[in-house]
């Protein structure tokens, strides 16, 4: 789906039930767990109290939070029973699910949800990098929140892919199925690379498949906001400038799927179940 075709004005209160709906879904807030109230949703958010109350009724339309006598509102997903006697999924074959999109579009949270439906290795590049990576930039003279400068994207980015790529193959060869997210934005763009990464699956008998998360701005921005992450500083002090580099038409060079991650797409977890039904209408052995 085009951007144009998501340009349409969404109120803030869904952009956040459906914000806090995927926290939900990926597991960082929890069954039972209570939620903050509602001055402090708000402060979260930068929204107004009012906007906050009308998304916590849109969760509770949706059957993810119930209001609780002196507990306030707690999480209710309607997903934790199923997950729970959920069998993990098990391909004929090992899969490498590469996820991948630009900041702040949902990514992440999609990975998590897909793994929590299949039970399959979730494969960070921010989890498993930034320990190292992070006091790397500072040796080299520059920061730990460099996303930006020649440093990073030469001498930095690509140690950061290829140690997810060597954990992916490390799941492969021992037969498990992982899901490695990051954005992925040269490498998707790159037909030779996504050549690589099916040969090196198909040379573990395993089957690689891409997925692009993709968002409107207006959630970009808001996702951004949120999390509020020293690393995104410089994208928000000039998120015109920013903004306007986002290519969002781009897709990964090869065949893939499109998760939808607004407020009128389905659920994350409802696009998590029909990509694995795709899984097993493939033929065995492909």
């Amino acid at each position: 789906m085009s951007e144009s075709e998501h340009s349409r004005p969404v109120p803030a209160h869904m952009r956040i039930a459906q914000a806090i709906r995927n926290d939900i879904e990926a597991g960082r807030l929890r069954d039972g767990q209570r939620l903050p109230t509602t001055r402090a949703l708000a402060d979260e958010w930068q929204a107004s109290q009012l906007t906050i109350t009308k998304a916590m009724e849109q969760l509770a339309t949706d059957g993810y939070v119930t209001s609780q006598d002196r507990s306030g509102r707690i999480v209710t997903t309607p997903t934790s029973v199923s997950l729970a006697l959920s069998p993990v999924v098990r391909p004929v074959r090992p899969r490498v699910v590469y996820v991948g999109g630009y900041p702040g579009s949902g990514k992440s949270e999609f990975a998590r949800t897909l793994a929590r439906e299949t039970g399959w290795a979730l494969l960070d590049k921010d989890t498993i990098a930034r320990p190292i990576i992070e006091p790397a930039l500072e040796d080299l003279g520059s920061t730990i929140n460099d996303r930006e400068s020649d440093i990073y994207l030469t001498r930095i980015r690509p140690r950061e892919y290829d140690a997810l790529a060597a954990v992916v193959r490390d799941n492969l060869e021992v037969g498990n199925s992982a899901i490695a997210t990051a954005p992925y934005l040269r490498e998707f763009a790159d037909l030779s690379w996504m050549e690589n990464a099916v040969a090196n699956a198909e040379t573990r008998n395993a089957d690689a498949t891409f997925v692009w998360v993709r968002t409107s701005l207006e959630t970009m921005l808001m996702y951004l906001r949120r999390r509020g992450a020293a690393r995104d500083a410089a994208k928000l002090a000039n998120w015109d400038d920013y903004s306007a580099s986002i290519d969002v038409e781009l897709r990964p060079s090869l065949p893939h799927a499109v998760i939808d991650n607004d407020p009128d797409s389905p659920p994350l977890r409802t696009q998590a179940q029909q990509l694995i039904g795709s899984f097993r209408r493939e033929p065995i052995g492909r």
